[in-house]
């Protein structure tokens, strides 16, 4: 099916609440600290000591699933409604994407909806540009595009104007009542695995809560969060669009396909985020088996004469 190559309206509508919730502040504030003390203790106290096959393996899983539950479910089915899916494929992908604990799917939609709508412009949740100017305000505008937005404005639009299709979806909304449910197993299974194939030792099932609880949280948060900060500062622009959105190489595989954000930008209703030959988009992939098997259709991508029309020339 192919994608329009229009991009979301810019009219600015009002933010829906004064501040980010006290809440939501100590529920992030607690996501950032605590995987962090925990790639800490990894790197000074496990490193080299404690590190099993069957942490890297509880790591790898961890890491992939859930992060496709954003990529894939999050991003480009809630947030874009790039392809349609049945219940089962719809809720094991929230799921998954609130057990990386960046937040339930409503608000992490309706933040992102509003990041398209105002994207770099006043009004964007987490542009790094328009702060200040020179050297340090190039810097705060980074830090505030990769974390500084968690703690002023994450959660502000969390409301029907950017969520009406959520709030209106009943198996959305009984995820969201469990989304700390789902955060626990995230931090749970991996420590049960651990103890149950350590033999029942607790020192084995911690050191799998470290690497593929803790370690695995924030690394892939981070690597989320470089798309908001890095592909909106640095990389290529292989499309006019009226952001300074860009597309990373690099970051191509962690993000599993998220770092062609210039590209997403340009065409934000596509499945498709790595439009060239040679641009790896895993979860591209993901979403073509799941077609191939019949789990999801009506995918959206955009045709040769689309790309053509928004190339940049120079």
């Amino acid at each position: 099916m192919a994608v329009s190559d229009a991009t979301p309206p810019t009219t600015a509508i009002g933010t829906r609440r004064a501040r980010t919730s006290a809440a939501s502040r100590l529920v992030t504030l607690t996501a950032v600290l605590v995987p962090t003390l925990g790639v800490l203790s990894a790197a000074g106290i496990l490193w080299g000591v404690a590190f099993r096959p069957v942490d890297a393996v509880l790591f790898a899983v961890f890491y992939v699933l859930p992060g496709l539950g954003i990529t894939v479910g999050f991003h480009r089915l809630f947030s874009h409604k790039s392809f349609k899916s049945g219940p089962v494929v719809r809720g094991t992908l929230a799921i998954l994407g609130s057990m990386t604990l960046q937040g339930p799917v409503t608000q992490w939609v309706t933040d992102h909806r509003r990041h398209h709508a105002m994207s770099d412009k006043p009004g964007d949740p987490h542009s790094p540009h328009g702060h200040r100017d020179g050297l340090w305000g190039g810097l705060a505008g980074l830090w505030h595009s990769h974390m500084g937005w968690l703690f002023t404005t994450k959660g502000m639009e969390r409301d029907r104007v950017y969520g009406k299709d959520l709030y209106d979806d009943p198996l959305i909304r009984w995820i969201d009542r469990l989304y700390f449910v789902w955060v626990a197993l995230s931090l749970g299974i991996p420590f049960a695995v651990g103890y149950i194939v350590g033999g029942g030792s607790l020192a084995l099932g911690f050191e799998a809560f470290v690497w593929a609880g803790l370690v695995r949280i924030f690394l892939f948060d981070h690597i989320t969060w470089s798309v908001n900060s890095i592909c909106h500062s640095f990389g290529r622009r292989d499309y006019d669009t009226s952001d300074e959105s860009r597309n990373v190489a690099v970051l191509a595989i962690p993000t599993m396909g998220e770092a062609w954000h210039n590209n997403h930008h340009a065409f934000p209703g596509s499945a498709v985020h790595g439009l060239g030959r040679r641009q790896i988009d895993i979860s591209a992939g993901v979403i073509r088996l799941l077609e191939k098997a019949g789990l999801v259709w009506d995918v959206k991508r955009p045709t040769e004469e689309r790309l053509a029309r928004r190339a940049r020339t120079a």
